[in-house]
Parts: structure tokens; sequence; C-alpha cells
């Protein structure tokens, strides 16, 4: 079964391809390919924001922001 999961958005247009995404990702959820990183792996994704810290080109973006608390009932 799939679940909807935010993962960080990738504009390849903006991409130079250096890898630092990949080598950065402490789950393995970015992979490399031919066209650029993509997040091959979504549900290894932590949303660390690792991988947007490291962009230098700033192709990176983790849009949502995870907010851990109490639940209401």
């Amino acid at each position: 079964m799939m679940t909807e999961r935010a993962v960080p958005r990738i504009d390849l247009s903006r991409c130079n391809r250096c890898g630092r995404c990949v080598a950065h990702c402490p789950t393995d959820a970015v992979e490399m390919t031919a066209q650029g990183p993509v997040i091959a792996r979504p549900d290894n994704c932590s949303y660390c924001t690792e991988c947007e810290v490291v962009c230098p080109e700033n192709a990176i973006r983790c849009p949502y922001e995870i907010v851990w608390g109490a639940r209401e009932v």
C-alpha cells in the first residue's frame, strides 16, 4: 500500500548534477540518474532537509514544515 509522503522537490533546470544531495542523504533516498537526482526511495526519506542544505544551486526544496505535537482529541 502506497501512502503519500512529504519529499523534497527537485528542480532539474537549476541542478548542476554535482551529486552532493546523493552523497549527503543519510537514508539513501536520493539517487543520481542521467537526467539528474531523483527521490528514488521516497519511503526511505526522513525529510531531514540535508539535501536542501547542501545543494549549491538551490535546486532542492523541502517546502513542507513537519510539526510534531500532541494530537487534539
